[in-house]
């Protein structure tokens, strides 16, 4: 399958094109033949791959950065008003595509499958577009970011399946019409935009009816959000002109009695894990290379989604085993005197106590010392006390600063409400705003055969080689 590019996507602009939703939509516009430009705040690996691929990536912002023939430009829900290249597009009358709305665009002709879900998304389509490249039905794939496998987090195949990682924070995901979606967990999160868990299912259940006739929703049976949310989609069958998921067929997955793909075992050996499954009527038994239940289940998801595209369950079980991760995901960082150091994206409490646990398992006698960082002044008012109770579930934690990525600070919000609910939890955790110092702090606390976390989705990740600088010398 080749399709031809659509119209106001043969001279795309992109404004923060390094970022991983936006760089992944730009390399598939560049491999399918699009003159692709753009710009970023700073210099990165990403920048230069689009380079390679032969974009045009501008460091920094300006309004000449936007050439005279662009056709539209691409942004995000990030990108500010007053960015002077957005504002030189609205006074050229240049086209301006969200990013949703330009993924969306990729995907017709082909047989999508979005993955939602307040976690694992990046996880799930990730194990999607390895295991389903491993037996060489060539997906394109877009995803939040870079595989070990690939090396990319986007690729445009030769294939008919197109795997998406689906937002739910800013509404986006509601843009896809997938063959195929999976809703892995259903919470609270993203507190800018949604006020409410009524918010959130409403929102999701939008996502849901957006499935394409004849499509399939594959959804948690054990997360009691993703429980809720499917009981809502059946009570809506019976009313009258219920559109779109009112038809969609409901394949459930997890440990629980009553899922139509039940997770029978899942057996931790190290960093891997042993799964056995029964779906429709069969055993299939399979490895997945990376550690912790949240993940084997996530592969399950992987497994029922394409079983439902009509791929070969039993094959497509055997080719999970080839993930090996994905950047940011439980990531071996490497290893100096004895001590392991991994980088974890996990930001929601949720994220970080199933890391944890997973990584409690894998260190066997050792401890697990954490250097953690907020993520954004919304989640952390919200959900700071709950992210102190999460590192109750470590050794030792070092927590930085709030990471602010796109918002404002909040006055009284600081990474002291989440050192404060980690203390009152019987937790060893200590704040420190000086990223060297934190690295030298969590190496000195380090000893052979313990484990060291980086953890959070922002910067925190460049720690990791300092850690094991500080360890080594």
């Amino acid at each position: 399958m080749a399709p031809g590019l659509p119209p106001a996507m043969e001279r795309p602009h992109f404004i923060g094109i390094g970022g991983a939703g936006m760089s992944g939509i730009a390399k598939i516009l560049a491999q399918r033949g699009a003159t692709v430009a753009g710009s970023d705040a700073k210099e990165s690996a990403t920048a230069r791959a689009l380079r390679e691929l032969g974009a045009t990536v501008h460091i920094g912002h300006a309004a000449d950065h936007l050439a005279g023939d662009a056709t539209a430009v691409v942004v995000s829900s990030a990108i500010r008003d007053d960015n002077p290249e957005l504002a030189a597009a609205r006074e050229r009358g240049v086209a301006v595509v969200h990013r949703s709305d330009a993924l969306a665009a990729l995907m017709e002709g082909a047989r999508p499958i979005a993955v939602a879900g307040t976690h694992g998304k990046t996880t799930t389509t990730s194990m999607l577009a390895v295991s389903l490249r491993t037996m060489g039905l060539d997906p394109s794939y877009a995803i939040g970011g870079d595989l070990d496998g690939p090396g990319t987090n986007a690729h445009h195949g030769t294939g008919e399946i197109f795997v998406a990682e689906a937002d739910e924070s800013d509404r986006s995901f509601h843009k896809y019409a997938p063959e195929v979606a999976i809703v892995l967990n259903v919470e609270l999160d993203h507190h800018a935009n949604y006020a409410s868990m009524e918010e959130i299912h409403v929102s999701f259940e939008t996502f849901v009816d957006r499935v394409r006739p004849g499509g399939t929703l594959v959804i948690s049976a054990d997360h009691g959000g993703a429980r809720d949310l499917t009981d809502r989609v059946r009570a809506r069958r019976g009313a009258a002109g219920a559109p779109g998921a009112a038809g969609a067929r409901i394949v459930t997955y997890g440990e629980s009695a009553d899922a139509d793909v039940r997770v029978l075992d899942v057996v931790p050996h190290g960093l891997t894990s042993e799964v056995t499954v029964l779906l429709d009527g069969e055993e299939i038994v399979f490895t997945v290379s990376v550690p912790g239940r949240h993940y084997a289940h996530n592969a399950v998801a992987a497994l029922a989604a394409g079983a439902a595209l009509g791929v070969p369950a039993r094959e497509l079980a055997a080719a999970l085993g080839s993930y090996t991760g994905v950047n940011r995901r439980l990531q071996p960082k490497g290893e100096a005197r004895g001590v392991r150091v991994i980088d974890s994206y996990a930001h929601h409490p949720t994220e970080m106590a199933a890391d944890l646990e997973a990584i409690r398992g894998a260190a066997g006698d050792g401890r697990v010392l954490v250097v953690f960082q907020p993520h954004l002044f919304s989640r952390t008012r919200e959900l700071g006390a709950e992210m102190g109770r999460a590192l109750a579930l470590a050794d030792a934690s070092v927590v930085l600063d709030v990471y602010p990525a796109r918002e404002d600070p909040i006055p009284g919000v600081t990474s002291a409400v989440v050192v404060d609910a980690a203390l009152a939890a019987g937790a060893d955790a200590r704040a420190e705003s000086d990223r060297e110092k934190a690295a030298a702090l969590v190496a000195g606390m380090a000893g052979p055969g313990d484990l060291v976390l980086t953890m959070g989705a922002g910067d925190v990740t460049e720690l990791g080689a300092t850690v094991l600088d500080r360890l080594a010398n």
